[in-house]
């Protein structure tokens, strides 16, 4: 069937080969689902949060809206973060630990209301808290489509869509604009590490506020980014993710590992969940706690701060390495586990983890493992003993899956963020179009 036919029978054909077909009604159904995982190539899609601008709208999905006089109580009772501070029309990226202090859920919250949060992507309250929810809490679910704009052009691409100044929206604020003569919500929010904002509005109205951003976004150099391509802007921009760069936790005494849909890889035993969690600490995120409230994991988060132990970095791979391991798909005999480019491995979700070793001893776990077409390097997120973590310090990844044949990569401790260039900085220094 060729393209104008496609486009015929399609009212909102850009919009309809993009989007996670919705196999998930309901939070947490575990239903399988169908990803757009490339469009343009991912050379193309990779460079585009550093040239132009890229939509992605993988994310678009139930949210879960939190409302009635016992919200803000119970979302604080369960979060690192304190709501001390909170206005509506702001959001945070909320954090959500079991009771070791494991990271159990994280993503971005709104105040709607006074009263009302709505949370987005598997942030909190996350699937085990919503067994025991107060009785002066209301938990709904409403569709919402969610559309990434991520890039040094997406703001004069939204400027030109909605007809006016954005320039008030702050990092992490939204307001109501309009597109087209439909409501639609614009929130300063991304993960890229560049300049980068998401569209927020009713799931049925998706494919014409889709199909209206595509269309204008040609001479904004506008990828549209498939999942293929989407996780290496996490990595060198310096944002962990559950799903792929650790595991989110379960509570005590639930089962480590859902069994529909998660890949368990790597050179660390599939048994050692540990070393697919994380911490705030570990991951950077302490700088959000605020023990002015009560909350799960508290105890376990204040002694760690205390005393911490390991911190994320990034590993930038030996180039001859990283060939050794592609040339061994053309050598006889057992080959290295592939590097699938632009990341490995290629599933979704997964919980992945490779010994870190230095002068042949272990001193953390590797995951994420990306090749930057910018940098022309593979790059993964180390979370590393602070002895070890100074930049500069030589390591090696131990590539591969356990039980197999492993490839010893040579790797050098890198700063993190990685992508330094370009990051989110004041709009008011950037030239209008």
């Amino acid at each position: 069937m060729t393209t104008s036919n496609i486009t015929a029978r399609l009212p909102h054909y850009f919009y309809a080969d993009q989007v996670k077909y919705q196999a998930i009604e309901a939070f947490g159904s575990g239903s399988p689902s169908v990803r757009a995982w490339a469009f343009n190539g991912w050379p193309a899609e990779t460079m585009s949060w550093k040239t132009g601008c890229y939509i992605h709208a993988g994310l678009s999905s139930p949210v879960t809206r939190v409302a009635g006089p016992g919200a803000k109580r119970w979302l604080e009772s369960l979060l690192i973060n304190s709501f001390a501070k909170f206005p509506v029309g702001t959001m945070k990226h909320g954090v959500m630990c079991n009771e070791r202090g494991l990271i159990a859920a994280h993503g971005i919250i709104e105040r709607k209301a006074e009263d009302v949060f709505e949370t987005f992507a598997g942030a909190p309250p996350g699937p085990w808290a919503l067994v025991d929810v107060p009785g002066d809490v209301e938990i709904t679910f409403p569709a919402r489509y969610l559309f990434q704009i991520a890039g040094p052009k997406s703001l004069h691409l939204l400027e030109k869509l909605t007809g006016e100044n954005l320039r008030d929206i702050r990092f992490l604020r939204f307001r109501d604009s309009s597109i087209n003569g439909m409501r639609t919500e614009v929130a300063r929010i991304g993960m890229s590490g560049n300049l980068a904002y998401e569209l927020h509005g009713p799931y049925e109205e998706g494919p014409e506020i889709y199909d209206a951003v595509f269309k204008a976004g040609g001479e904004f150099g506008l990828e549209r980014l498939g999942w293929g391509s989407y996780l290496v802007n996490h990595v060198e921009g310096g944002f962990p993710q559950h799903t792929w760069t650790f595991r989110n936790a379960d509570s005590e005494g639930a089962p480590p590992y859902p069994a529909a849909g998660w890949l368990v890889s790597g050179s660390v035993d599939p048994a050692n969940t540990r070393a697919r969690n994380r911490t705030p600490v570990e991951v950077r995120w302490e700088n959000m706690a605020r023990f002015d409230h009560e909350f799960i994991g508290r105890a376990a988060l204040q002694t760690e701060m205390a005393a911490p132990k390991r911190t994320t970095l990034i590993l930038r791979w030996n180039p001859e390495d990283v060939m050794d391991i592609f040339a061994s798909l053309l050598r006889p005999g057992d080959s290295y586990k592939p590097l699938d480019l632009p990341y490995a491995p290629q599933s979704w979700p997964m919980a992945h983890a490779d010994h870190v070793l230095k002068d042949g001893r272990q001193i953390g776990y590797s995951s994420g493992t990306t090749y930057s077409y910018y940098f022309r390097e593979v790059l993964s997120m180390g979370c590393l003993d602070l002895d070890a973590s100074q930049i500069g310090t030589e390591v090696i990844v131990q590539w591969g899956d356990y039980g197999k044949k492993i490839k010893n990569v040579r790797a050098i401790v890198a700063r993190f963020p990685y992508l330094t260039e370009g990051r989110n900085s004041d709009l008011d220094t950037a030239a209008r179009v």
